[in-house]
């Protein structure tokens, strides 16, 4: 029979990391959707950081899938980990997390395709990390509360820092739609550039 203290550990730490990961991946895609040229840190440097945290954060889901379908604790077997709730233990919790599991291969795949793709299409394809995200911090929500309060300051924070990238990232988008705006730029102003009409 395969359980035990290590299997439980590895496994909540796995999960942990992994959601941690999956947040600063999530905001460091913000952020590269948000960088300018000339700003302090090239875009391409972010998207590269973007890239490797994004690849870690994949290989931890691994290792927390494995070690919550190889612990025989309970009963996890691993199309439960695949098909969304159709587990008996826990299956709200669970089913988040095989639909998380599901959405980061797809937008994994997407991703190594892209060169592939069309980018509107990878670009739809990629949005899903919100969702993957999201179901992510539920399924931890759920599935951690045998980790005690230790688990909720993790959770909060990791929600508290992608609600500001994404705000920093609208109200960005904003300010730009406004700034191209004839209606609100005086520097592009039809009104400013009309031809003057000479006095016959």
């Amino acid at each position: 029979m395969t359980e035990g203290p290590l299997l439980w550990y590895l496994n909540r730490s796995s999960g942990v990391v992994a959601l941690v990961l999956l947040t600063v991946t999530t905001v460091l895609g913000v952020l590269a959707l948000g960088g300018r040229p000339g700003s302090r840190v090239p875009r391409f440097v972010v998207q590269s950081v973007h890239r490797n945290v994004a690849l870690i954060a994949v290989v931890t889901v691994v290792v927390h899938v494995v070690t919550a379908v190889v612990d025989e604790f309970v009963d996890i077997s691993w199309w439960h980990a695949i098909v969304p709730f159709t587990g008996g233990y826990e299956r709200v919790w669970l089913g988040l997390g095989a639909a998380a599991l599901d959405l980061l291969l797809v937008v994994t795949v997407s991703s190594l395709l892209r060169h592939r793709m069309r980018r509107r299409t990878w670009y739809s394809l990629h949005q899903a990390v919100y969702l993957l995200w999201l179901a992510s911090v539920l399924h931890g929500a759920g599935m951690g509360t045998d980790l005690g309060n230790r688990w909720w300051p993790v959770t909060i924070g990791c929600v508290a820092v992608v609600t500001a990238a994404v705000a920093w990232r609208l109200t960005l988008a904003v300010l730009h739609r406004r700034a191209a705006d004839p209606a609100v730029d005086p520097a592009v102003d039809p009104a400013m550039t009309m031809p003057i009409r000479r006095l016959s």
